[in-house]
C-alpha cells in the first residue's frame, strides 16, 4: 500500500477536527451548510481555481422543488484544435458535486469543470442540487434529472449540440450513475459517457462491510462513522438503502448504460463501491475503464494543490471523455431519445 502524502494527511486531520459530520446534530449540519465557501489565494491553491480561457456564468433552471442553481463553463473563443468539438458544436457535460448529499458548494467544481471545458472543448453545467437533511432522498436526484433534461433541451442556447456526458465525485458519482439509469427509464437525454469518481454505489449494510471499508475505518476526508451519518441524513433513519436510486449497484439491469470511466482511490472506504460497480457494468456488457490511484484518499481531486494524484486523474478524465465523446454512436449523439419526462413514473429497471 502506497504511503499518503503528509500534506494531505495534515489537512484532512485539521478538517475533521474542525467539522466532522459524525459529531454534528442535524441543526448543526444545516448551520454549516449556510457558510460561504472562502475565496482567496490560499483556497485557490488548495482547491484549484478556474482555468484561464473559460467563461463562467451562473443561472437557475426549473426544478421539481423550485429553481435549481447551475453554473455553466464554456471555452472562450473559437473551437480549439485537439478537442472533441466539431465546427461550432461542442459536447455537453453535466457535473454533480460530492459532499455526502449533505455538503458541497458549487464553487468546489470550478477547477475540475473549467479544465474539462477547456480540455474536452465542452460546455459543462454544474448542478447545485438540494441538500439533506432539509431535502432528503430523492430530492437531489430529481433536481439533477431536471437539470439534465433542461441542459439537453437548451443545448443550442448553451452553445452545445454534440453528445451528452455526466460526471461526478463521491455522492455526485452516485448521482451520475443514477442519471444514466433514469435517462433510459424515462426515455430522456441520450447519455454517451459516464465518469464516476470514487462513487458511492451501494448504501446497504453489505456496502458498508466491504474490504475497503474495513481497511479504512478512519480514512482522511471520509471515515466509516461519517459515511454512516451521511447515508442516514440523506435517506432518513427509516430510508430504503436498497432502493436502486440510492444504490445503483442494485438496479435490476445495467444493460444499455453508457461507457464508463470509474476512478477509485487506494485509501478510501468507498474504493470497493467503484470496483464492484465496474464489475456489474462489465457483466452487463458495458465498456468500462477502472483506474485506481495509489497513495490517495477519498475526494483527492478536490485538493489539487495538496494531492499529487489530482492532476494525473484530471488528465485521464479529459482523455477518456475526449475519446468517448468523439466516438459516440449516432444514437447517443442525439440529445434526447424520444420524449423527455422530467418526472417519469416508469421504474422497470428497479
Amino acid at each position: 500500500m502506497a504511503r499518503m502524502d503528509l500534506r494531505v494527511r495534515a489537512f484532512a486531520w485539521l478538517t475533521r477536527r474542525q467539522s466532522s459530520v459524525a459529531g454534528m446534530t442535524e441543526e448543526q449540519v444545516i448551520a454549516m451548510q449556510s457558510r460561504e465557501f472562502p475565496a482567496g489565494r490560499v483556497t485557490d491553491w488548495i482547491f484549484g481555481a478556474t482555468a484561464p480561457g473559460v467563461d463562467v456564468a451562473s443561472q437557475a433552471v426549473p426544478g421539481p422543488g423550485g429553481q435549481v442553481p447551475v453554473r455553466v463553463y464554456r471555452p472562450a473563443g473559437p473551437v480549439a484544435s485537439g478537442t472533441v468539438s466539431s465546427g461550432t458544436v461542442r459536447p455537453l457535460v453535466l457535473y454533480f458535486h460530492g459532499g455526502g448529499f449533505v455538503f458541497g458548494d458549487i464553487r468546489m467544481g470550478d477547477w475540475l469543470c473549467s479544465r474539462v471545458a477547456a480540455g474536452v472543448g465542452a460546455v459543462v453545467v454544474s448542478v447545485d442540487y438540494r441538500l439533506a437533511p432539509t431535502h432528503r432522498f430523492p430530492a437531489a436526484i430529481e433536481d439533477c434529472y431536471a437539470a439534465l433534461a433542461w441542459a439537453a433541451a437548451s443545448a443550442a442556447e448553451l452553445g452545445a449540440g454534440g453528445p451528452v456526458a455526466v460526471m461526478g465525485e463521491s455522492a455526485g458519482g452516485n448521482l451520475s450513475a443514477v442519471m444514466c439509469l433514469l435517462a433510459l427509464e424515462r426515455e430522456g437525454p441520450a447519455i454517451a459517457h459516464q465518469a464516476l469518481l470514487y462513487p458511492s454505489t451501494d448504501m446497504t449494510e453489505a456496502g458498508s462491510a466491504t474490504a475497503s471499508a474495513r481497511a479504512n475505518p478512519n480514512a482522511p476526508f471520509l471515515s466509516g462513522a461519517e459515511m454512516t451519518v451521511y447515508r442516514t441524513l440523506y435517506l432518513g433513519p427509516d430510508g430504503d438503502r436498497a432502493h436502486p436510486m440510492a444504490s445503483p449497484m442494485l438496479a435490476k439491469s445495467h444493460a444499455g448504460l453508457p461507457p464508463a470511466l470509474i476512478v477509485v482511490a487506494e485509501h478510501d472506504p468507498l474504493r470497493d463501491d467503484g470496483v464492484r460497480y465496474a464489475d456489474a457494468l462489465r457483466a452487463a456488457g458495458v465498456p468500462v475503464k477502472l483506474t485506481e490511484y495509489p497513495g490517495v484518499p477519498h475526494g483527492f481531486l478536490n485538493v489539487p494543490g495538496l494531492c499529487r494524484g489530482a492532476r494525473p486523474a484530471l488528465a485521464e478524465l479529459i482523455a477518456e471523455q475526449r475519446t468517448a465523446l468523439a466516438a459516440a454512436p449516432a444514437e447517443r449523439r442525439d440529445l434526447c431519445r424520444g420524449s423527455r419526462h422530467s418526472h417519469g413514473t416508469r421504474h422497470d429497471r428497479y
